[in-house]
């Protein structure tokens, strides 16, 4: 078996890469049917993603038939079981309790803090700033866009301000933070998935990402300044329980071990939580419950993700992949904008993120031993590049959420509105190739 299996690879198999291509058929063509054809709100959202991975795993199992079932599961074993999926999954459930233990609620304090002692003028700049830090917090885009964007809408009822242009901000602000955040699921997978430290992830990205957002919040001035306002936003506001976040994101970044970093926000948010009166100490641990539980998909996407990649590794079909790309990019600089044009492609296929980068890890590890890329350049490539993809599609949870929060308090808002605006996403993009190049990359 293995002689045969070392021949196969070595040629490649174009054929071994068909249960990505059932996977992107599938979820890409009921995504549009539901969402276009059956005008199913969210129609994306409401396809079971796991499902679908595992039509893809069948497909898989169903290919190569002169290998026995019994070794294929050994292989998808071996997939799974890969130390960098056991600590992917396990920080996965760990960044869940966390975010069950503190709630999102608190995160608003921010923002109402900030809206209530700067000029009007300042307003949507403080959307903006306040979403960067919020999602660099909480780790999520979709959490900070569900909170920031009713106050969006506010701040444009009482300013004066359109509407697209607040609700553009805090997307830009929350595509900042799940680019950098230490409890992303992206910086997750990305990290996990290179076998990359989270600091250097983050010290890597960093440099690509705050150039963006400066220039964008120099946009966002440059067109505050301009506009007819008045009113004001006032509103009650709680920072205390902003302090677990606090302690995640600055362990993160002075290098804390993850675990260690979330068991500490977990200590700190459950005593401050239960202290406060903001969760009954009953409750607790069904929140802690509940927020390990919100991982539940992530977590088997992961693992069947894992299990259909070492089949198609096994099959050839990484090989024939790489060559392929190989024929394409000559070089290490073309060899970076070839990973972020795959895993952008991923996610204009799956509109999800974190699944792009899940898909692209294995490929993308492949490509950096090609090029010479080290580990934390490919994770950052992979984070952002899928960031700046996700920041803009029309059908992506980040700009669905954002829709529809504005269309519950009786303002209509599209997508196409939207866009013209998304500074931030587009920006990075520029930053990143500029990074890629223009700028020398000595130490990758």
């Amino acid at each position: 078996m293995e002689e045969k299996t070392t021949e196969t690879v070595k040629k490649g198999n174009v054929k071994a890469l068909l249960p990505i291509g059932v996977f992107l058929v599938l979820y890409l063509g009921l995504g549009i049917l539901f969402e276009y054809g059956m005008g199913i709100p969210m129609g994306f959202y409401n396809i079971p993603v796991v499902v679908i991975f595992l039509v893809a795993l069948l497909v898989a199992c169903f290919q190569n038939r002169k290998l026995p079932f019994d070794d294929k599961l050994t292989i998808m074993g071996r997939g799974m079981g890969d130390k960098t999926i056991v600590t992917m999954v396990l920080i996965f459930m760990v960044a869940g309790i966390f975010v069950g233990t503190v709630g999102r609620d608190s995160a608003e304090s921010v923002a109402y803090l900030l809206l209530s002692v700067v000029p009007v003028q300042f307003a949507v700049a403080v959307l903006f700033v306040v979403s960067c830090f919020v999602s660099l917090s909480m780790g999520t885009s979709v959490g900070t866009i569900t909170l920031i964007t009713p106050i969006a809408v506010a701040v444009s009822s009482a300013s004066g301000f359109s509407l697209p242009l607040c609700v553009a901000s805090v997307m830009g602000g929350a595509m900042f933070g799940d680019n950098l955040s230490f409890i992303s699921d992206t910086t997750i997978a990305a990290c996990q998935g290179q076998g990359c430290q989270m600091k250097d992830k983050f010290r890597e990205n960093f440099k690509i990402a705050l150039p963006a957002a400066i220039v964008s919040l120099v946009i966002i001035l440059a067109l505050s300044f301009g506009a007819d306002l008045g009113g004001s936003v006032v509103h009650e506001y709680d920072l205390i329980q902003l302090i677990p976040y606090l302690i995640v994101l600055v362990g993160g970044i002075i290098g804390v071990n993850v675990f260690v970093v979330l068991l500490l926000g977990i200590l700190s948010g459950s005593i401050i939580m239960v202290a406060t009166g903001a969760t009954a100490a009953t409750d607790l641990l069904a929140n802690m419950g509940s927020g390990a539980a919100g991982m539940f998909e992530t977590t088997m996407v992961a693992l069947l993700v894992s299990a259909i990649c070492a089949l198609i590794r096994e099959y050839g079909g990484f090989v024939a992949l790489l060559n392929g790309i190989k024929s394409l990019f000559k070089s290490k600089k073309g060899g970076q904008l070839g990973m972020g044009l795959l895993v952008g492609a991923m996610d204009i296929a799956t509109a999800n993120n974190t699944v792009a980068i899940v898909i692209s890890n294995p490929i993308a590890a492949d490509m950096a031993k090609t090029y010479g890329i080290s580990k934390r350049k490919t994770a950052s490539l992979l984070d952002t590049f899928s960031c700046v993809f996700q920041g803009i599609l029309p059908y992506g949870a980040q700009m669905l959420v954002a829709i529809s929060a504005a269309t519950e308090l009786g303002f209509a808002v599209s997508a196409f509105q939207i866009i013209p605006f998304l500074f931030y996403p587009f920006l990075l993009l520029i930053s990143s190739l500029v990074f890629i190049f223009i700028v020398p990359d000595k130490k990758s």
